[in-house]
């Protein structure tokens, strides 16, 4: 009985790991498009998040943390994906084919009366400005547009992705000058963004994962939250509207403000510009500097959990 017993949990389990994607990089082509985005998996592993020798206190205490296996996309979105979230007439003459129901029913951003590339320009460059609301609504088109569940990484999985297994302050090492070999910064850019792919990538295949734009997280901001963190795949989901964590620094940063344990908080000075009353959902119009970059976890949450992610109201901000 119990070998009978053990058995059945085998074959269980053997068809559970056959039915699971197999943990490669792949490409995502949007259905109907000639559109796609590149990932690379991301081991389960343990690290040290945080820095005990960083000048800034909400980076510690270091603490070890452990993580699941996920993908991570190699580049920050670009507008050439989020356009086709953003504008359903764009996204209609692209498609080879009708849009779904459920995707033409999606609520998308409003139109925003702003030049959101900031004069930057499109092709090939990180889509900018977006809320954190904003960027979770384009995970949503992207669910629904493929059927797999993209999301915004945790602030633990962000760090452990760009550490890529090191300690350092960077992922190469300590010194500071040779981060221009990897990043589009302060010192080597005319305060714009720049074309994804263009620098060296980090041991994992990342692009841009310091410079160029920053990046959201899915956590709320908390300076003390280190000393609380639990120590497996921790989380900080949002409860309020400000601040929430943003990672990896952008052009408008220099060297020295940058690494891998570097945290940033969103800001509602963001909406100054902002005429609406309530303010924007969508749109920080002074945000020039702030992306998305996705995840897809190697196990994926219950309908129930994704559709909770999704569906999510938005806070309004006054």
């Amino acid at each position: 009985m119990i070998k009978k017993s053990l058995l059945a949990i085998v074959l269980i389990l053997i068809g559970k790991i056959s039915d699971s994607p197999n943990f490669e990089p792949y490409t995502q082509k949007i259905p109907g498009t000639e559109v796609h985005f590149d990932l690379v998996p991301i081991p389960a592993g343990t690290f040290q998040m945080g820095s005990s020798t960083s000048p800034f206190p909400d980076e510690k205490p270091a603490h070890n943390v452990k993580i699941d296996a996920f993908w991570m996309g190699t580049h920050e979105v670009t507008w050439d994906i989020f356009e086709m979230f953003l504008d359903k007439n764009y996204e209609i003459a692209l498609s080879e084919q009708d849009i779904s129901q459920l995707v033409d029913g999606l609520s998308r951003p409003s139109i925003p009366y702003l030049d959101m590339t900031f004069g930057m320009g499109k092709e090939g460059k990180p889509a900018v400005g977006m809320t954190q609301y904003g960027a979770i609504q384009f995970c949503h088109w992207l669910y629904l547009k493929t059927g797999i569940f993209y999301r915004l990484p945790t602030e633990a999985e962000w760090e452990y992705a760009a550490r890529a297994g090191t300690e350092s302050t960077y992922f190469f090492g300590e010194d500071s000058s040779l981060l221009e070999e990897y990043a589009w910064t302060k010192e080597n850019t005319a305060e714009s963004t720049q074309k994804v792919g263009t620098k060296k990538p980090n041991p994992w295949g990342l692009y841009d994962i310091y410079g160029n734009v920053m990046e959201w997280t899915s956590d709320q901001y908390d300076t003390d939250f280190y000393q609380n963190s639990p120590g497996k795949n921790p989380t900080n989901p949002s409860t309020k509207l400000y601040p929430r964590v943003i990672r990896g620094g952008s052009f408008k940063h220099t060297a020295e403000e940058i690494s891998s344990s570097r945290r940033f908080a969103s800001d509602p000075k963001w909406k100054q510009i902002d005429p609406q009353i309530p303010k924007s959902q969508w749109w920080f119009p002074e945000a020039p500097f702030l992306g998305i970059r996705l995840v897809r976890p190697l196990l994926p949450p219950s309908p129930e959990e994704i559709k909770a992610y999704y569906s999510k109201e938005p806070i309004s901000d006054y």
